[in-house]
């Protein structure tokens, strides 16, 4: 798919320069110096020859088909260089030029034209204002970053250039060999979808790491994303999320609901690895290219020193993983190989003048118990430590069935232990936190890959009804649906409502009232008036006909003291509900990502705590059961210290039933029920209050 990108047989530098520190110059030094062993042509009309290479005024003047162009000219004259090399017959073309969209509309205009004249003409184009790429398997430095990196099975895709030249130094630092180092700059026309899908089909590349700042298109990124990660490890920083898409909102899911947050819910579904910082970026990206996978999340902990030691045994509970018990006949022989006063508990204390030989016998002993996931490995620096010898002892002693992260924790006295790791490719950090939160990341990819089959499974509704309430209510411009309409759509698929009616006189709430009975509720009815309580539009445990007259009356007075103009259609009146707990469930469409929904307790968990979870829809059940457990209150499900538990399943059905509405009809751009009540199990909960926002129909 990209084949003229990564393997070119030929690459022509446009705009090769003589100057050292131009960046046509270092592109076309980078491609000699890296060894690459196709054709390398030198393109400028100002020169005769580069680096001892010939210079051709121009490609025609060159007169033979070159497979890669980059080109490093003016951006005036970028146009002219793309038509060269697409009639020099190039299947690809790396735009390193910068001043296209990212400075304005004329620029924008621009990279659009370059993007459609290169997919007509199905040539490839990377960037525009981009750094280019490196693949060390073909010996190929297309950028003008520093020198060619040793290979390794790590591969780098990055919205900025100097990401790729930050990694691509760390890397060296540390010893690590990586496969190819992509900048997408300006993604005219390939973009991170295109780049997940070559890399994940890529044999030489184990691990694929990126930085991006916009996603061009969330459907296919999930796509994507997806079919990487069931081959390969992907561990994506992003950055540059903002509140914008808050601006609008009216339901409380869409209040909670940040760009942040679709992000997240989407690298989690695909099963992508988020990284918070640079620093994590490569964390996880050594312990997944150098170490398995661990089968579970039982850690144990190798030390020299006791704080360290507890540190580790603290950042692990928090990662809300175990520390391991050591199997007691493992304890036992492992016992008679340490001095009296070491412990072989866990964490394994070898002692502050632990000899590497103590090391050695603690890590076998760790790989040998079965109930051991992953093992990590602390040095502190004493009078008596042998950094470099212990460094050695570990990599000898391991066997490669389990994971085995390594902190050698100081400065000065642990670096040529730490150059020693780096040597035998194992993964160093220079915090027990750092290592455990690298393996956290492992463990939650490791169950992501072993996860049961998705399965959506879709409920008997009444579609119809929900149309013709969308359609006449888009017709007239009602897009905030009152709460009549909005539990009407929910009714027919298949939420319980409460039984009741809307009244437009006190004569006729009265009437409701008598016909459904005592006790109500009472809400006032209209679009205009979105927190109802708030401005008393709404009397709970109404019991009498007189109380029904004089809430009615007092309703329609102060809502239209409080909100002149309301468009108020009548007062709606409930059956009062019995008691149960209070929940909260929605949904609001990201544009990118579609349908997010969300699960969270009433009152105070959703108002000050913020204690919510989301998910993209379409929702399994196992994915529903998971966003319930995701929240701090769900003890309060569960029923805990003489309280008594709610349905649980019937939460999630719940989700799963918004899951099927929300898909089924993306006019819908939120979505609120709440309160939702949840009683004992086996009893059915009930929409006690909803609203719906739509989306206005394309002029």
């Amino acid at each position: 798919m990209l084949e003229a990108l990564f393997s070119p047989d030929s690459v022509a530098v446009i705009g090769a320069s003589r100057t050292p520190g131009k960046v046509g110059h270092d592109v076309f030094a980078n491609l000699v110096k890296g060894g690459f062993p196709g054709i390398i042509v030198a393109i400028n009309p100002a020169a005769d020859e580069v680096l001892g290479y010939p210079c051709y005024e121009s490609l025609k003047a060159y007169g033979k088909e070159i497979e890669l162009c980059v080109i490093a000219v003016p951006r005036s004259l970028v146009e002219q260089a793309v038509k060269d090399a697409v009639a020099a017959g190039a299947g690809a073309v790396i735009i390193i030029t910068a001043g296209f969209k990212e400075v304005g509309e004329e620029g924008a205009a621009l990279e659009k034209g370059l993007a459609e004249f290169c997919r007509s003409r199905r040539v490839r184009l990377l960037g525009p204002n981009c750094l280019g790429l490196l693949n060390t398997s073909a010996k190929l430095n297309a950028s003008f970053a520093g020198s060619m990196p040793v290979e390794g099975s790590i591969s780098i895709l990055s919205q900025s250039g100097a990401l790729c030249t930050a990694f691509l130094d760390l890397a060296a630092s540390r010893h690590l060999g990586l496969q190819k180092v992509v900048s997408i700059g300006n993604k005219a026309e390939v973009t991170e979808v295109d780049l997940l899908r070559a890399l994940a089909a890529d044999q030489q590349t184990r691990v694929i790491v990126g930085y991006l700042e916009d996603i061009s298109n969330g459907d296919e990124f999930i796509k994507a994303a997806e079919e990487a990660s069931v081959q390969k490890p992907v561990v994506i920083l992003k950055s540059g999320t903002t509140a914008a898409g808050q601006k609008a909102a009216a339901s409380h899911t869409g209040v909670l609901a940040g760009a942040d947050t679709a992000y997240g819910a989407a690298f989690k579904q695909s099963g992508i690895v988020r990284a918070d910082a640079f620093e994590q970026l490569f964390d996880y990206a050594t312990a997944f290219a150098m170490q398995p996978l661990p089968k579970g999340k039982r850690v144990l902990i190798i030390t020299n020193a006791g704080g360290p030691g507890t540190m580790a045994a603290d950042a692990v509970e928090k990662a809300g993983m175990e520390v391991a018990e050591l199997d007691r006949n493992v304890a036992t022989a492992l016992r008679q190989e340490l001095p009296s006063a070491a412990s072989v508990g866990n964490p394994i204390d070898v002692l502050g003048d632990a000899p590497p030989e103590r090391y050695a016998a603690a890590l076998a002993a760790a790989q040998e118990d079965g109930e051991v996931d992953a093992i990590l490995v602390i040095l502190t620096p004493q009078a008596m430590t042998k950094a470099p010898e212990t460094a050695r002892a570990i990599a000898k002693t391991m066997t490669g069935d389990k994971p085995v992260l390594v902190s050698f924790m100081g400065g000065v006295e642990v670096m040529p232990g730490r150059e020693e790791l780096a040597a035998s490719s194992l993964p160093d950090y220079e915090s027990p936190e750092r290592a455990v939160a690298a393996l956290k990341a492992m463990y939650e990819y490791s169950m992501w890959r072993n996860r049961p089959p998705r399965i959506v499974n879709r409920f008997r509704v009444h579609r119809r009804r929900v149309e013709r309430v969308i359609t006449r209510s888009r017709r007239i411009g009602r897009l905030q649906l009152s709460e009549v309409k909005s539990k009407a759509i929910l009714k027919a698929y298949g939420f319980k409502i409460p039984a009741g009616q809307l009244a437009v006189t006190s004569e006729e709430a009265v009437e409701i009232a008598e016909r459904i009975g005592y006790p109500l509720a009472m809400k006032i009815v209209s679009a205009d008036v979105i927190h109802k309580s708030d401005l008393g539009g709404v009397k709970l445990n109404v019991a009498n006909a007189g109380k029904v007259r004089d809430a009615f009356d007092l309703m329609m007075l102060r809502i239209r003291e409080q909100v002149p103009g309301a468009r108020i259609e009548g007062v709606y009146v409930e059956k009062m509900l019995d008691r149960g707990l209070e929940i909260i469930l929605g949904m609001s469409r990201d544009p990118q990502f579609g349908p997010m929904l969300m699960f969270g307790l009433g009152g105070i968990f959703v108002e000050v705590m913020k204690d919510v979870a989301f998910h993209l829809a379409p929702i399994t059940f196992d994915e529903a059961m998971q966003m319930l457990l995701a929240t701090r209150s769900y003890a309060m499900l569960e029923g805990k210290r003489g309280n008594k538990g709610v349905d649980i399943e019937a939460v999630a059905v719940g989700l799963l039933r918004i899951s099927q509405l929300t898909t089924d009809f993306p006019q819908i751009i939120e979505l609120d029920i709440n309160p939702f009540i949840v009683g004992e199990v086996g009893s059915e909960p009930v929409v006690a209050d909803a609203r719906m926002t739509l989306s206005a129909p394309l002029k």
